[in-house]
């Protein structure tokens, strides 16, 4: 049986207007307080390249948690991360967890209000863009797997 030898336990996929301040300086610091190492992206090491590292970072997670919020899906870095994320389950068997901070798991899994307007947007982006309407569905797929794995709905919890 081998061991896997992973950097953090945790990478945490958010939306920093959204919930950086508020949600996720208390969520990170409780998980440090149990000695989880919680990668959030305040941890990149100035120069590098941002997106390599944040690849690195989630493949190099035992697991992931997808911070759902309002406005989420207006981050196309966060929409790719999320693919990412979901493709490190499918090959890794990495856990991911989703959480939906003040936002309905109905709005993320059919893209509903906020995510539909900003779906509006990119479908408007991609007309004339081949690989942007890819980039499109395969957003719009991820987030409905996502929103179909069993996580937390903030409005259940203080």
């Amino acid at each position: 049986m081998s061991i896997s030898h992973k950097k953090h336990d945790v990478f945490i996929s958010f939306r920093g207007e959204d919930t950086r301040k508020t949600f996720i300086v208390h969520l990170h610091h409780a998980l440090m307080k149990e000695n989880i190492d919680a990668f959030v992206d305040n941890n990149l090491k100035r120069g590098d390249e941002v997106w390599d590292s944040l690849v690195e970072a989630i493949k190099d997670s035992h697991m992931s948690l997808v911070v759902f919020s309002k406005y989420y899906a207006t981050s196309k870095w966060c929409l790719n991360e999320l693919l990412k994320i979901l493709e490190c389950r499918e090959l890794q068997g990495q856990v991911v967890i989703p959480v939906f901070y003040n936002i309905d798991p109905s709005h993320v899994r059919h893209q509903r209000e906020s995510y539909e307007i900003a779906f509006g947007k990119y479908e408007r982006e991609s007309r004339n863009d081949e690989s942007l309407k890819k980039k499109v569905s395969d957003w719009k797929k991820a987030l409905k797997d996502a929103a179909n794995i069993s996580g937390w709905d903030s409005s259940n919890f203080r």
